[in-house]
Order: C-alpha cells, then structure tokens, then sequence
C-alpha cells in the first residue's frame, strides 16, 4: 500500500499508513473455511519430491508449479488450476471447470505450454493429487520433456508459492464478492491474474514489483 501510494506521488511513511488504515478500519483478509481439493488415495504412481522446499531459480522455465483450488458460487463450487513460473511468480497458465477431473490441470497445462514454449528438462511440481498423478497427465508432462515433481504427502508447504497466490487471490478478490453464477466467477479471474495479479500486483518476494515488470528487468 505505501508503494502504490508514493508511485501516486505521495509522500508517506510506512507507520503513517498503518495508522491511517488502523484510523479507518481497513483490514488485510487472510482466513476463511477451507475445502479439501486433493485426492492422495489412488494406485497411481506418485514422482519423487525434486525441489525439497527449494523455489529458488535463476530464470525463467527452469521451475513450474501448479495446484488446484475452488471458488463458491450460488450456482455451485468452481474449480481452478493453475500454473506458475517460480523465477516470476507469473500465472502462465490456468483453466477453471465445475467438475475435479484430470482434464482441468491438463487444460492449464497446455496454455501454459503454449505461452511459453519451454525447453526440455523444466520441473514441473505439484502435488500427489490423482488429476497430477493420472497416466494422461503425466503422459503430457513427459511429451513436453518435464520433469514431474510431487510434494511430500499432507504437507501443504512443499508447494508454498502455489498456496501463496491462492490465499491472495481470495483475500484480494473472492471473498470480497457475493458470486452468484460460474460464468461470473470466471470473469472476475480473468480480470485478476491477466489484468492485476500478472502486470501490476506488487511482490515482496520480487522486491515489490509485479511479475511480468519482473520478468522484463531480467530479459
């Protein structure tokens, strides 16, 4: 908030709009109910943990994570995968869909192939949910030359950048709005990742800077 004010022009402190937010009973979201989305009891094969809690890289295409969460609507749960490029922080890919089947994380998948076009040999984490450890899904990972990675079982943290944009996106956006229909859901995310979260929400981790301003420092 202190960044955007003083790129606005203003001349603030950090304390100053802390008690200004204080003063007028603005408040940060960061709880709500939880809903389980992963289903480890399966027969399917299940890949070795390769970045042990390391989401550090030095460029772009060398990390990929992705995971599932849901969003309530009045008409039903909408569910969405997405996909993030661990050196940026950037959504390169998600899809959304009113059924948990494997074709969801697929779909998000393939976009982000698509906008990328990644070399051979990207990790590819997520974790050991039966749409990420299905044949088909892990056949698509091995056609396009990835490296599939799984987090340890229960242990939510091994996939903290993934959990991290869920948690903002519903602090920012879903639990902000009553929504009444999927179809609304869908625009309302359209409208976060491609015109707020990827071009301009700002990331401590980046050093207070947007992923796709992240990406265009580095190139």
């Amino acid at each position: 908030m202190t960044d955007e004010l003083r790129d606005l022009g203003f001349t603030v402190s950090g304390k100053r709009v802390a008690r200004l937010m204080k003063n007028n009973n603005i408040k940060v979201i960061r709880t709500h109910a939880f809903k389980k989305t992963t289903d480890s009891d399966h027969n399917f094969n299940v890949a070795p943990n390769l970045l042990q809690g390391d989401f550090t890289t030095t460029g772009l295409n060398q990390k990929w994570a992705g995971d599932i969460s849901y969003i309530k609507t009045a008409e039903g749960w909408l569910y969405l995968a997405v996909v993030i490029d661990l050196y940026s922080r950037r959504v390169v890919g998600w899809a959304t869909s009113k059924r948990l089947k494997r074709k969801l994380v697929m779909d998000a998948l393939q976009r982000a192939i698509a906008l990328r076009q990644p070399p051979e040999g990207v990790i590819f984490h997520s974790d050991r949910g039966s749409q990420y450890c299905s044949h088909d899904y892990q056949k698509l990972l091995k056609k396009h030359g990835f490296k599939a990675s799984m987090s340890g079982k229960g242990n939510c943290y091994d996939n903290a950048a993934v959990e991290t944009f869920f948690k903002s996106l519903k602090a920012e956006l879903i639990w902000r709005m009553k929504l009444q229909t999927r179809e609304q859901a869908e625009k309302a995310l359209f409208g976060y990742i491609n015109r707020f979260y990827n071009p301009k929400r700002r990331h401590s981790y980046l050093g207070n800077i947007s992923p796709m301003q992240f990406e265009l420092n580095a190139a």
